[in-house]
């Protein structure tokens, strides 16, 4: 019996120094076993050993273990920005006046060399324990100094690991250990209508916690697309769009300083990085903007492992179908993207995708917006492989594509891409049906469907249902004979058409 109980007494310390030995090795390889880990993995390895103990408390509307486990994860981020920059007006603000007052940026009157520099502020969130943050890119930008105050007060420097203005999005570091993390979700599962919390810095408070909804989904307010300075237009170089806009629509009460910061699920779950507001005054009217949680992580991702963004592309324009356009565009379809031309040499081109094929599904993800083709495809790198679900004659049709990179995307046009071209245009365009041609008194042309803010069509006030009858001198009917015009001249864009009253008109404007 004694020698039974000894030797059972024997493997127990066994067991106990074999697991103290493993635990003590793991902590001693740990930070240099991170160094090749992606953000999900880094996470894998910290909620192992503190597992969460969260559980959903929509049922009975009860917040406080998802703000208990989020609030010291979010962070106070504070900028500081050089005299002359603010004498020279300030840092560029690419979203416009409304937004300035959430997006904290500093005010834009000279100060003089007895005032303290300009400062800013904003929000972050903590994804790792060794110090790597997500914020905004508009939070960061153009600082002279970043400094993180953690929720213990501590207050520590911070350096840029990478931007990106398509998305609005950063990664930034401090030198610290052990830091209380923010488990990431996935946003794939986002449901319109679900409980959310939003966790920031807002006004001159300090970390507040407010409740709402998702509102919706894959919304685009426009605040990323680039800008046409009227006064300083350089047709050389005019601004392209890639930006990414697909944000998580939340009435939970945010205002300036609580870009950045966490937007979670009632499990305490990252779902998203708050971004906007929709508002006349600066402040909350109730609508806030977040962006989703897995296109961040791709974003960090890339920072982590190569530097900088690598972004695939299907190598498509498209627009969206509605009830006004679907007649004009020859479908009984109201809903999914019609394909009005493919890049040559770019992955949907290589795939058989065609002029007039309706993308209906991605990855067996419905598509009923670009906001939602973007989002997922934002996702991705290039090389990586899709599958797209198009409607062609009546019937669904699988097509496989290997996404292509920047290169993927470019035409040459006399050594300018006409892609490049046509994107600066900042519109699309259908075919004139007969009651259209009759209505305008034109025996061809295009409509304008749409115009984007800040681009050449906007800045030269060229309306939404204007007709545009001919480009460099060629008259155009359809998508791929607006290609072809733009490449009729290398030096310049020649635009005629009838304006929605009726008036004729003529633009013409240089580019390279």
């Amino acid at each position: 019996m004694n020698r039974n109980v000894k030797r059972i007494g024997v493997t127990l310390l066994t067991a106990i120094v074999g697991g103290a030995v493993a635990i003590g090795a793991y902590k001693i390889l740990e930070p240099n076993s991170m160094s090749g880990m992606s953000l999900d993995q880094r996470q894998k390895v910290y909620f192992a050993n503190n597992p969460s103990q969260i559980t959903s408390s929509t049922g009975a509307i009860d917040f406080t273990q998802a703000a208990a486990a989020v609030s010291p994860g979010v962070v106070h981020v504070r900028t500081t920005y050089s005299r002359s920059m603010a004498s020279n007006g300030g840092v560029s603000d690419p979203f416009g006046d409304m937004f300035q007052d959430f997006f904290g940026k500093r005010q834009r009157s000279a100060p003089s060399q007895n005032m303290p520099a300009p400062m800013g502020k904003g929000s972050g969130v903590i994804v790792t324990s060794d110090g790597y943050i997500m914020t905004n890119n508009h939070v960061v930008e153009d600082a002279e100094k970043i400094e993180v105050i953690l929720s213990d007060k501590r207050v520590l420097n911070a350096k840029v690991i990478g931007r990106d203005k398509n998305t609005d999005l950063a990664l930034i570091k401090i030198n610290a250990t052990d830091l209380p993390v923010v488990k990431l979700g996935n946003s794939d599962n986002v449901k319109v209508g679900e409980w959310v919390l939003a966790v920031g810095y807002p006004l001159t408070l300090e970390s507040t916690v407010t409740a709402g909804i998702v509102s919706a989904k894959s919304r685009q307010i426009g605040i990323l697309a680039p800008e046409i300075d009227r006064n300083n237009y350089d047709p050389n170089n005019p601004p392209t769009n890639s930006s990414i806009e697909s944000y998580i629509q939340t009435d939970a009460v945010i205002n300036k300083g609580n870009s950045g910061g966490a937007l979670v699920n009632a499990n305490g779950e990252l779902i998203g990085i708050n971004s906007a507001i929709a508002s006349q005054t600066g402040t909350y009217e109730g609508y806030g903007f977040a962006i989703p949680v897995n296109l961040a992580k791709k974003v960090m991702d890339d920072f982590l492992k190569y530097g900088e963004v690598k972004r695939g592309y299907i190598g498509v324009t498209f627009q969206e179908l509605n009830f006004d356009n679907a007649e004009q565009l020859g479908t009984k379809e109201i809903e999914g993207l019609y394909v009005n031309s493919t890049v040559e040499g770019g992955a949907a081109a290589i795939a058989g995708i065609k002029k007039g094929d309706i993308i209906k599904k991605l990855n067996d993800h419905e598509i009923t917006s670009s906001a939602s083709l973007q989002e997922k495809i934002g996702t991705m790198r290039p090389g990586d492989k899709v599958t797209l679900t198009v409607l062609r004659d009546g019937k669904m049709k699988n097509f496989d594509l290997t996404l292509k990179g920047d290169a993927g995307m470019k035409l040459a046009n006399n050594g300018k891409e006409v892609t490049e071209v046509a994107n600066s245009l900042g519109a699309t365009f259908s075919p004139l049906n007969d009651a259209a041609k009759k209505k305008y008194g034109v025996s061809n042309g295009v409509l304008v469907t749409s115009t984007a803010p800040g681009k050449v069509f906007d800045m030269y006030e060229i309306p939404r249902g204007t007709v545009i009858t001919s480009i460099n001198g060629k008259g155009v009917n359809n998508n791929d004979q607006v290609m072809s015009a733009l490449k009729q001249n290398d030096q310049m864009i020649d635009l005629r058409g009838v304006t929605p009253d009726g008036s004729t008109f003529r633009v013409t404007f240089p580019i390279k």
